[in-house]
């Protein structure tokens, strides 16, 4: 009985507890819902898991490459630096005088050298320039994939290392520049640095008005080529008759410029000893200075030319006399004559013959304001630039007194480079109109800039001064008489002047030097020859001044010049 019972109220109990239908299928819903949330999360945060490792991996790898990418770009296109590739330059005639041309630089990848002491000793055989010590050091870091050994090999030179058959050295083709006529006019063309951009000179100018072409390889440009002034036949005489000077007369230098006096159109330029423009080492030697441009000296009696033609200009005449019988007293100094005349000259007599004392009066007479702005006129105080370059600035006494104002009148005790001397005296030569000189021909540029014809002296002092010149050389009491050419009717002037040293000037240490022109009926070229530090010869028996030394030379140059520039001595030139 008891049994039934239980069974009964276990099964009452059973009942109550068990949910409705209704309730028990919602509660599985919920749970599935729940179930599937719970994986929809657990797969959002697998993927974020995911693609937070794959950022994080790629981030790395990103950084990992820009700084490989960095390391990569100094070991191997440092070394490749951007080149320039540059117009041909030419002289007047077209013939060229620089040029690019492609060639092949060696370079090694230290990573791939099987045996670096092999690699020095046998490259340092074949390319002698380089040192099998240099060689080890510079391939040592293996780490390092690009590094120069020598650029701008020759064919010759690029043969004998590839006959080596040396893993690791290859070779990378560039433009190099080429100067086929060498050491001619090598001052004026200047040069490049290792990436073919240019340092100096006529080179220079083509990087500062932008003719040049940034490339990367050896790309040629399309340019067309630079025409210079130079005429290199003329050049090639004037450098010739030079070097010829310097022996003969056992001159530490010489220098020379042929300058167009109706346009200031420069024809040869030359200061010896020259410069190679491919050699590093003769630009750093002091004794190749080019004295043309970059040096300032004491020309001496060429300035007399200056002084007659100011007092030309204030009123005298050829005829006016000086009184030359007495030395010359100013301040606490005594100026003297060489050869005194012991009688009065007349104005051309002063210049023919040279006169210290009747050049200083002369001066005197005008006064040292009158010839400060008469040489001021003239462009003798300007900073004076070329396309080759700026020249060195004139170097002016810091008080000009009545001493001062005499000295200069002959040429000392002011000092400026010859190429702005000739310039200066230019206006004496061609109706009195200033030139600016000019190395590059003007036509057909952009930037060219018209003849500046600014008269500075009247045609009638400028007629004199060509009249006493060419009586200089043709007449019977000139000092240039030496210079005479028949036929070609040049004139001119000598000037012999100290070279100044510690505590005064050296004893017996000159610059001589012969201004001249021609044809002096109708000039159409000036020169300026200067010998540096000549010696007495049995030739000049003895003498070191300029009527025996640069006026001969000035001679030869012309004798040879002159049938190059068309005309034939004794005949016509060009355009008469």
């Amino acid at each position: 009985m008891s049994v039934s019972i239980t069974i009964k109220a276990g099964i009452d109990d059973g009942a109550l507890k068990r949910p409705p239908p209704s309730v028990n299928r919602q509660s599985r819903s919920e749970r599935l819902r729940s179930e599937r949330r719970s994986d929809r999360l657990r797969a959002l945060i697998a993927i974020g898991l995911v693609v937070a490792g794959f950022l994080a991996v790629s981030g790395q790898l990103v950084r990992l490459a820009l700084n490989g990418q960095h390391e990569e770009q100094i070991a191997l296109n440092a070394p490749i630096a951007t080149a320039f590739a540059r117009p041909d330059i030419v002289d007047r005639n077209g013939r060229l005088l620089a040029g690019d041309v492609v060639m092949p630089s060696l370079f090694a990848d230290p990573a791939v050298i099987l045996d670096q002491k092999e690699v020095a000793t046998k490259l340092s055989k074949v390319l002698p320039g380089l040192d099998a010590d240099w060689i080890r050091q510079t391939i040592a870091d293996r780490g390092k994939r690009f590094v120069w050994l020598r650029r701008g090999l020759s064919p010759a030179e690029a043969q004998k290392v590839h006959d080596l058959g040396l893993p690791g050295l290859e070779f990378r083709s560039e433009l190099r520049r080429a100067y086929p006529l060498g050491r001619l006019a090598g001052h004026i063309l200047g040069f490049v640095d290792i990436d073919n951009k240019g340092r100096a000179g006529i080179e220079k100018y083509l990087d500062e008005t932008k003719d040049v072409d940034a490339v990367h390889g050896a790309s040629l440009t399309a340019k067309a080529p630079l025409q210079l002034t130079l005429d290199m036949a003329v050049q090639f005489a004037v450098e010739d008759e030079l070097a010829h000077a310097i022996k003969r007369y056992q001159a530490k230098a010489a220098s020379a410029v042929v300058m167009d006096v109706r346009n200031g159109n420069i024809l040869a330029a030359s200061s010896l000893p020259g410069v190679d423009p491919v050699s590093v080492e003769e630009r750093s030697e002091r004794a190749r200075l080019d004295r043309l441009t970059q040096g300032t000296y004491e020309l001496g009696s060429v300035f007399k030319t200056m002084t007659v033609a100011m007092a030309l200009e204030q009123g005298e005449t050829l005829d006016t006399i000086v009184d030359v019988r007495q030395p010359l007293d100013v301040e606490s100094y005594r100026i003297e004559d060489m050869h005194p005349a012991g009688r009065p000259l007349s104005i051309a007599e002063v210049f023919l013959k040279s006169s210290n004392v009747g050049a200083g009066k002369l001066a005197l007479a005008a006064g040292h304001e009158a010839q400060k702005d008469f040489l001021a006129r003239l462009g003798l105080f300007d900073e004076m630039s070329t396309e080759a370059g700026s020249l060195a600035k004139p170097t002016l006494p810091g008080i000009w007194g009545d001493i001062e104002t005499v000295t200069i009148s002959y040429g000392h005790g002011i000092a400026v480079t010859p190429l702005q001397f000739v310039a200066a005296c230019a206006p004496l030569i061609n109706g009195g109109y200033r030139v600016n000189p000019s190395f590059v021909d003007r036509r057909g540029r952009s930037d060219k800039s018209s003849v500046e014809r600014k008269q500075v002296i009247s045609p009638e002092t400028s007629r004199h001064i060509r009249e006493i010149m060419r009586w200089n050389v043709a007449g019977k009491i000139g000092t240039g008489s030496h210079a005479d050419v028949p036929g070609l009717r040049i004139g001119g002037k000598t000037g012999t002047a100290e070279i100044a040293g510690v505590g005064g000037y050296r004893e017996k240490a000159v610059i001589s030097s012969f201004l001249s022109a021609f044809p002096m009926d109708a000039p159409s070229y000036i020169m300026l020859v200067s010998l540096y530090e000549p010696k007495g010869t049995p030739e000049t028996h003895g003498h070191i001044t300029a009527g025996h030394n640069a006026a001969p030379t000035t001679a030869r140059i012309a004798a040879r010049i002159a049938p190059l520039l068309g005309f034939i001595p004794g005949g016509a030139g060009p355009g008469e």
